[in-house]
């Protein structure tokens, strides 16, 4: 398969690799919630953007091997269909999670969060329009799963103080950026930064090197 962002994949090896690496050294499971506020030393929360199948088929059995949790955040509309706001833009086609695969997620101790009903540039929309996305995308993912969902992430990594406004206010407990970095006790509920996994894993060693009262995600 041919694919546009190559950064984005990551092969099933290196991620098992890197899991192995921070279980390693010391890293243990964490929630969103406790990445703003009082942090404590060296705790993650494993991320997934977009709710692909093939996260759900390569990722379970490392996760399970080395007692890490992780969170997908679900464009709920495209559940069961496929990645088709990338495929406009050139990317390779890949299935998104049915229903009952994200129930298999769940079952599996992993949680879930709204990535929006379907993936668009918030800031680029008429405020009506992005505020229903927020909105709307998590009365549907509760509706469908039984479960609150706290928290949220910024398709594209698109917003504003206004948009983060809109998703305070929609009852969100987090929400998560695609900035670089780590998050203190500084950092806002509502502009959690991230680490990519697309490095090699002698990156990660080194990176860990310099990670002490952090919370990574």
């Amino acid at each position: 398969m041919r694919v546009r962002l190559k950064g984005l994949y990551v092969s099933a090896a290196l991620f098992r690799r890197q899991l192995a690496e921070l279980k390693a050294a010391g890293f243990q499971n964490g929630s969103l919630r406790d990445c703003s506020g009082p942090v404590k030393p060296r705790q993650i929360v494993l991320t997934f953007d977009d709710g692909y199948v093939n996260v759900l088929q390569h990722t379970i059995g490392a996760l399970a091997q080395t007692h890490f949790n992780a969170i997908q955040f679900l464009p709920v509309n495209f559940l069961g269909k496929s990645n088709e706001w990338d495929v406009a833009f050139g990317e390779a086609s890949e299935p998104i999670m049915d229903a009952s695969q994200v129930r298999d997620w769940l079952a599996a101790g992993h949680d879930i969060g709204s990535h929006t009903l379907t993936h668009p540039f918030l800031t680029r929309l008429p405020p009506g329009q992005a505020r229903e996305e927020i909105v709307a995308s998590k009365k549907k993912l509760e509706d469908l799963f039984g479960r609150p969902i706290e928290h949220f992430c910024y398709p594209y990594g698109d917003w504003t103080s206004v948009v983060r406004d809109w998703v305070m206010e929609a009852g969100y407990c987090t929400a998560s950026t695609t900035d670089f970095g780590v998050n203190t006790s500084e950092t806002s509920s509502y502009a959690l930064k991230r680490i990519t996994a697309r490095y090699r894993s002698r990156s990660l060693k080194a990176l860990l090197k310099r990670i002490e009262r952090v919370c990574v995600v």
